[in-house]
């Protein structure tokens, strides 16, 4: 593995770390905070501070992972899979649609975005589980390029596909603060 390689490798990986942390977190609060004044206190604080930026932040996240894509297909020459394609339909146009709705905040960004996100969340979901038991391919990617290949894996399990998914987890969370923040202020303005 080159240098170049293994920084970037690096790199994308404690971005998915902190993809995955700040998902879990969030789904902790949000149940945690369905049953316990304490947490729901705490959900409503992280709401309060991280709700404002939640749609930027979702076009950055975005942003990442087609930048990270394009980086190892363009720069590592690691030829995409065709679950790899599906995934970057999915991601790519994230970029722009989350991009024009936090710039004009756009009432149906959300919604807009929701069928890419369930899509891609799917495809990943798939794509990883064929990663991590490659008998049960059923001949949907090509002999040169398999799906059930990866190009590399790191801490024994996150690999693109991981990556792919962690980003797509980490926006549609990030959406769901955005409308939990919406929904907080519409209630504090009369």
């Amino acid at each position: 593995m080159s240098d170049q390689l293994h920084i970037a490798n690096t790199a994308f990986l404690i971005l998915t770390l902190i993809a995955d942390a700040a998902v879990v977190v969030a789904l902790l609060l949000g149940l945690g905070g369905a049953v316990l004044a304490p947490v729901a206190r705490m959900r409503d604080s992280v709401v309060a501070v991280v709700g404002p930026e939640a749609r930027r932040l979702a076009v950055a996240v975005a942003a990442v992972c087609t930048a990270g894509s394009l980086y190892y297909s363009l720069v590592q020459h690691f030829t995409p899979c065709e679950l790899c394609w599906y995934q970057r339909i999915c991601m790519y146009p994230l970029v722009v649609i989350l991009g024009v709705g936090a710039w004009k905040r756009a009432p149906f960004t959300r919604l807009t975005a929701l069928p890419f996100i369930v899509c891609g969340i799917g495809v990943s979901t798939w794509h990883f589980i064929l990663e991590r038991f490659p008998g049960i391919e059923a001949g949907a990617c090509s002999i040169t390029v398999p799906c059930n290949a990866p190009w590399f894996v790191e801490l024994g399990f996150i690999t693109l596909a991981f990556m792919c998914l962690s980003g797509m987890a980490l926006i549609a969370t990030l959406l769901i603060v955005d409308r939990a923040h919406e929904r907080a202020t519409q209630e504090v303005t009369p």
